[in-house]
Formats: structure tokens, C-alpha cells, sequence
């Protein structure tokens, strides 16, 4: 594989390149062991790895395609590489703004001091579309409001990185980590050789223990079920997947009744007690009774028996307004005011349209700006300036006139670029990183997470559902790790 011909992008940080083309420290050794294979034979290998997932049934589902909803995930085979005293921050980080973000969760459905300080303005809490009135007032399991969270992070021009948003409500994409890891094993083993990439295998077992550690009540072994809204779903491949390998039963919410106060599963063997359920599905689906009346996704009585501490749900009910994207703006003055503590991750600069100031410099500055609705997701409510038109402009300035509170903007920012092989060449694409956080008895981040993949040239947009991909991530053990018993190899 030849790395001559690769065109570095000097206006964007490249996480393998220099700006003078020489290849990063880091990246020497794996470019070593890529030039001693051809394109061809790196095309073949990637060919074998989709095969070989699409066999698996790793596929996601895309509705508005006409040429078919159920998708492979487009895979890169050039792994991209983190040392480790970078993850060793992004890991604080990460611990310390999920701690930030439980704690705030506590705080606005409890005492809700942070807005009598008036830290954040009230108006942005309670117009949340997230928000659910019925969680005030009410303590989950432990003091936990959010079992699994994914953060965005990216690069900025200076290879920096900031987190782009929080998910804590469902977070999607681990399955392919994983899957991905393990195909890129068996397919590309060479690549491995020498170097000391951190394992991902405990992800599943991590999640069980954090998922009974919200156990109600006192039980030799505590029943725990996934919960989905059925095979329809764009992530069902996850959901089944999950639950095969945490060894749990997946469920829909007709396999659930609730019988005096407390959940059951349908089995064969008759009714058996339900003690914790990881739901992914929508606060909106979980409970006609409570939520929304014509819901047949979820389980009437469900959100009675939680409140009343029959069973668990993880994640609870009322996380999203913690990723509104009006409240991210926030995340640093959470730390600093319930940690005492500086950020150990920035934010990227941001916008708020429902600040009058902030909502004047968005309007006359929107060929510059990425403007975001504040509870959209997975790409969409999106306008990037740059690259908008003047009546895409137009719509977005009448829409943000109409519904300030629902949109906010960043910079553009030129997101870091990383080597991918596409049409039989190696090319720049941008790329985020989804590392995966899980709070149980402790908190514990997966060593790598979800590298997205912007694959059409010069696009931002890195979801899949806007046609981005995917590759393996590697954290680097350090040279401790590297010498103790039963390192990675």
C-alpha cells in the first residue's frame, strides 16, 4: 500500500500525517506493516470483513431509502490509533463529566439548585422536550439516572479534542465495536502484531454488573431484560446482540404485564418476575398509562411500578434533557459547580438561539455557522453553512425566528481527517470518536469506542444514516500495561 500518493489537508488536523507528509510517531510501525501489503489484497481483506459481518447480521436500518432499509455499516480497514496518556485524559474526562451529568439530573428533578443560582436559565429546563415533569422528585436505584452514555468527541484544527454532544438516554453503536474488533482479528491479524491494543471484551460483562447494580430488591439473582421496540427497530441487530451476549432475555413490550405492582415476562413456564430492564426505547413508548396513550411499545403500569421501586429502568426516564443540546453548553459550569473542579474536556464553543444576543450574530452569520436543532439527532435539523444555500439559509433563519429555544449553533469546525481507503486509494475523510461510558458500582469507559467515518469527500456528517462508516479503534496499552501479566499483544 502506497502512502506517497495520500494528499494531506493542511486546513484540518491529520491524525497519521504531518503537515509536510511524514508519517506521526505513532502511526510508523502500522504503516510499516500496511506497505508491506498491496491495495489489492487490503480491498480483499476489507471485502471479507463486510462479508464476513453481513453474515453475522451486523446491518442497521435506514427507512428513507428507496433502494432497501436494511444496511450493512461501511467498514474501513485502516485502524485508527490513540496512545495511551491521550485516552488516559479522555478517560477523566469522560468520568468526570458523566459524574457532572448524574449529579445535574439529581439536582433538577430534586432540590433544583443549580437553577435557583440561576447557573442555567429555568426557561431552557422546563421548555426541554426531554424533560418529564413525572420524574420530579423521584431517586432511581442508587442515585443512578444514566447506566450508559456516549459522548461525540472531535478534533479541532490544532488535533484537540472536544466533545460534540452527550447521549444519555440510548446510545447506540457499541455492537459494531465490537463486532468490528473481532472480524478485524481474524481478518487482519498481522496488524496486531507489536502492538499492545487494549482489549474491549469486558464491555458486555461491564454492562450486566452495572445493570444489577440497580437491583430493587434482594434476590439471589436478579432478573434483567433488554427491552426493544421489536425487529423494525434501526439497532434491533444491537439489541439481540446485547442481550445474547450479556446472557439476558430480549423482550418486547408485549412480553411485559405488570400483575400487583410488579413487572413480569411472559415464558413458558408462566409469569416470572422482572427486577431490571435496559430499555431502548423512547420515554415517550414506555408506558401508555404514563407517557404516550396510543403506545403499543411498551408496558402499561410499567412507570408505576418503577416509581414505586419494583424495578429499574436503565436508563431512567427524564435523562434526555441532560443531552439537549440547549443544556451542552452547560456541561462545564455542571462541573465546576457540583465537582469544584476545571473541565478536563472542552466543549465546543456554542450558541444559544434563545439568548437575544446569541440568536442576532446566529441570524447574520449563518453561511458560517453549523446550526443544530436541539432535539434532533442522528444528522438530521441540521444546516452547515459553508456548504448551505442561500434558501436553506432562509428556511433556517424563518425557523429560528419562529422557535428560538430549539436551535443552537458552532463554529464550523474542520474536523480531523484520518487515512481511508476508498475507490482503491487512501483519502482523507473526517472522523468523531464514541467511547462508551458505563456507571455501576463504579465508572468504567471502554478503551476505544465507535470511530465514525465521513466517507463522502468533504462532508461533516459522519452518522450512518447520512451515509458516513465506520473503523476499528485502537487504545494503546502503555508500557506498563504492555509488561504486566496477561497484556494485550
Amino acid at each position: 500500500m502506497r502512502f506517497e500518493d495520500y494528499e494531506v489537508d493542511t486546513r484540518t488536523y491529520d491524525e497519521t500525517f504531518e503537515p509536510n507528509g511524514s508519517v506521526r510517531g505513532l502511526y510508523r510501525e502500522l504503516a510499516a506493516r500496511l506497505a508491506e501489503l498491496s491495495l489489492q489484497e487490503v480491498e480483499q481483506r476489507r471485502r471479507l470483513v463486510e462479508l464476513l459481518l453481513r453474515n453475522q447480521g451486523v446491518t442497521f436500518t435506514v427507512y428513507s431509502d428507496d433502494a432497501g432499509i436494511e444496511k450493512v455499516f461501511p467498514f474501513d480497514p485502516i485502524p485508527r490509533l490513540i496512545d495511551a496518556e491521550e485516552w488516559e485524559k479522555v478517560e477523566r474526562g469522560l468520568v468526570q463529566r458523566v459524574q457532572a451529568l448524574n449529579l445535574f439530573l439529581a439536582d433538577i428533578y430534586g432540590a433544583q439548585k443549580i437553577l435557583d443560582d440561576k447557573v442555567i436559565p429555568a426557561e431552557l429546563i422546563y421548555r426541554a422536550s426531554s424533560f418529564r415533569r413525572e420524574m420530579v422528585g423521584m431517586l432511581p436505584p442508587q442515585g443512578i439516572y444514566t447506566q450508559v452514555v456516549g459522548s461525540d468527541l472531535i478534533r479541532d484544527e490544532k488535533g484537540v479534542l472536544h466533545v460534540l454532544e452527550d447521549n444519555v438516554r440510548s446510545p447506540s453503536g457499541v455492537s459494531y465495536v465490537l463486532e468490528c474488533r473481532d472480524v478485524m482479528k481474524r481478518v487482519f491479524g498481522v496488524l496486531f502484531e507489536h502492538y499492545g491494543v487494549r482489549a474491549i471484551d469486558d464491555y458486555t460483562d461491564w454492562l450486566r454488573e452495572s445493570l444489577l447494580h440497580v437491583a430493587p430488591r434482594a434476590a439471589p439473582e436478579p432478573t434483567v431484560v433488554l427491552l426493544s421496540p421489536g425487529m423494525y427497530n434501526s439497532a434491533y441487530f444491537e439489541h439481540s446482540f446485547l442481550a445474547r451476549c450479556m446472557g439476558v432475555t430480549l423482550v418486547e413490550g408485549r412480553d411485559l404485564v405488570v400483575r400487583d405492582g410488579v413487572v413480569c415476562m411472559r415464558t413458558t413456564q408462566g409469569l416470572r418476575r422482572v427486577d431490571v430492564i435496559y430499555r431502548r426505547i423512547d420515554d415517550d413508548f414506555l408506558d401508555p398509562i404514563a407517557f404516550k396513550p396510543d403506545s403499543v411499545l411498551g408496558c402499561p403500569g410499567l412507570f408505576a411500578a418503577y416509581r414505586s421501586g419494583a424495578v429499574a429502568l436503565a436508563n431512567a426516564p427524564g435523562t434526555g434533557v441532560a443531552d439537549d443540546k440547549a443544556i451542552y453548553p452547560f456541561v462545564p459550569d455542571m462541573i465546576r459547580y457540583y465537582l469544584s473542579e476545571e473541565p478536563i474536556l472542552p466543549n465546543v464553543p456554542t450558541y444559544i438561539a434563545s439568548r437575544p444576543e446569541d440568536k442576532k450574530y446566529i441570524l447574520s452569520h449563518l453561511d458560517e455557522l453549523v446550526v443544530k436543532q436541539t432535539d434532533a439527532s442522528g444528522g438530521y435539523g441540521m444546516l452547515i453553512g459553508p456548504h448551505s444555500t442561500l434558501e436553506q439559509r432562509q428556511e433556517f433563519a424563518r425557523r429560528i425566528e419562529q422557535n428560538p429555544r430549539s436551535y443552537i449553533a458552532q463554529r464550523t469546525i474542520q474536523l480531523g481527517k484520518h487515512p481511508t481507503l476508498f475507490d482503491g486509494q487512501l483519502e482523507g475523510r473526517c472522523v468523531d470518536l464514541r467511547p462508551y461510558i458505563l456507571y455501576g458500582d463504579k465508572i468504567r469507559v471502554i478503551p476505544g469506542g465507535l470511530t465514525r467515518v465521513a466517507l463522502r469527500k468533504g462532508s461533516l456528517v459522519v452518522n450512518s444514516s447520512q451515509g458516513g462508516g465506520y473503523k476499528d479503534t485502537w487504545v494503546l496499552a502503555s508500557e506498563n500495561e504492555r509488561g504486566a501479566p496477561g497484556a494485550p499483544a
